[in-house]
């Protein structure tokens, strides 16, 4: 039995439970404009070449130096946005309950969060960050304006919906993910109050899951990654947890840790894996690269081929689809194999439709996977 055909029996035997779990996401906010830099323009609207490379975009920015260009950013849509936000959609698709808290607008919800503060009964800190979202068939470039990212404190959480509120909230969940440290200067103090002042004080609940997703800690210093994968490692007392990253992420946190930086084969991702497992004394360390995934657990390093897309529809948000799949995996109870394989498969669904899939969408996917 291959890994979708295994995925799908174990999601027929277990999807019906996800209705009952609930789900706590934070905590960041953006409203997102992706947008396509124009190369040549033919007409009005979409009829123009885009400039297809961040290579190509480099050098037209590096061509203007000691005098200045004009560069047109057409806008594709305009979204909600943030690790948290997407991540929390595509759960909400899963049929799972989800509480968010974070950026979404203050003193009121910002109009573009109206209906997903509604669904996820939502708790808001501060005003969302702003991010245009610069995309190319090898990457993309994300410029954001996240100021009032200062204000998300432990305390001003507790401010906002109080502390009793708050620690029910923690208590009643079967998931925690804490998504976006980079972008948020106060996230490990919030982690430590977590783990110091929350988490002792709650009973125990078996098989709580926590997901964490440093976000792209490029331009965080050593020490900063160093301070947070230690707190990380804390949670490790009270629940199940998994680290995500990105292939660039993993190069950085093994280099941090002491661990060799391999390449994104399938060899070297699982010993990264496990190698990155056992510095932290955690329960999963996920790798996702654009075209495979691994993961490493008690039970041994797993890999998968990813449904790779040629020309997506949107690549802004597929990793948090990702991170997604991989904790309705765990909540569902699934094999590593199988959590792994429906990361992938939310990852390669949401950047063909622009969409957060359902269960049932996965499952067809999947079957149609070629």
């Amino acid at each position: 039995m291959d890994n979708k055909q295994q995925t799908l029996a174990e999601l027929g035997q277990k999807s019906g439970t996800i209705a009952a779990k609930n789900v706590l996401v934070g905590l960041d906010g953006f409203i997102d404009k992706i947008v396509h830099p124009v190369d040549e323009r033919f007409g009005a609207g979409d009829h123009f070449k885009p400039i297809d490379t961040i290579s190509a975009f480099g050098e037209r920015i590096s061509a203007a130096a000691g005098n200045s260009t004009n560069i047109e950013l057409h806008t594709v849509m305009e979204k909600i946005g943030g690790n948290g936000p997407i991540m929390a959609n595509a759960l909400l698709s899963t049929g799972s309950k989800v509480r968010y808290i974070g950026s979404l607008g203050k003193p009121t919800i910002a109009p573009v969060f109206t209906t997903f503060a509604t669904q996820t009964d939502a708790v808001s800190v501060c005003a969302p960050g702003m991010t245009t979202a610069a995309e190319f068939k090898d990457g993309k470039i994300l410029f954001g304006d996240m100021v009032s990212f200062d204000a998300i404190t432990y305390d001003a959480i507790l401010q906002t919906m109080g502390e009793g509120k708050f620690f029910d909230c923690v208590s009643c969940a079967d998931a925690i993910a804490l998504v976006n440290w980079t972008m948020l200067p106060h996230m490990t103090d919030i982690l430590n109050a977590l783990v110091e002042r929350v988490l002792p004080t709650l009973g125990p609940r078996e098989n709580r899951a926590f997901l964490f997703d440093l976000a792209d800690p490029a331009k965080r210093a050593d020490a900063d990654i160093q301070g947070v994968l230690h707190t990380i490692k804390r949670f490790q007392a009270y629940g199940y947890v998994t680290l995500g990253l990105n292939f660039s992420e993993s190069q950085q946190v093994a280099r941090i840790l002491g661990c060799e930086s391999l390449t994104s084969s399938e060899a070297d991702l699982k010993k990264t894996a496990g190698k990155l497992r056992q510095a932290l004394e955690i329960s999963c360390v996920a790798i996702h690269p654009t075209e495979s995934a691994a993961c490493a657990t008690k039970d041994g390093t797993f890999w998968v081929k990813g449904p790779w897309c040629e020309r997506p529809k949107i690549t802004t948000g597929a990793g948090d689809h990702f991170n997604a799949g991989l904790m309705t995996g765990r909540l569902l109870g699934l094999s590593p194999i199988a959590c792994l394989t429906l990361a992938v498969s939310f990852s390669g669904y949401y950047v063909r439709t622009a969409q957060s899939p359902t269960l049932s969408d996965i499952a067809t996917f999947i079957r149609n996977w070629q």
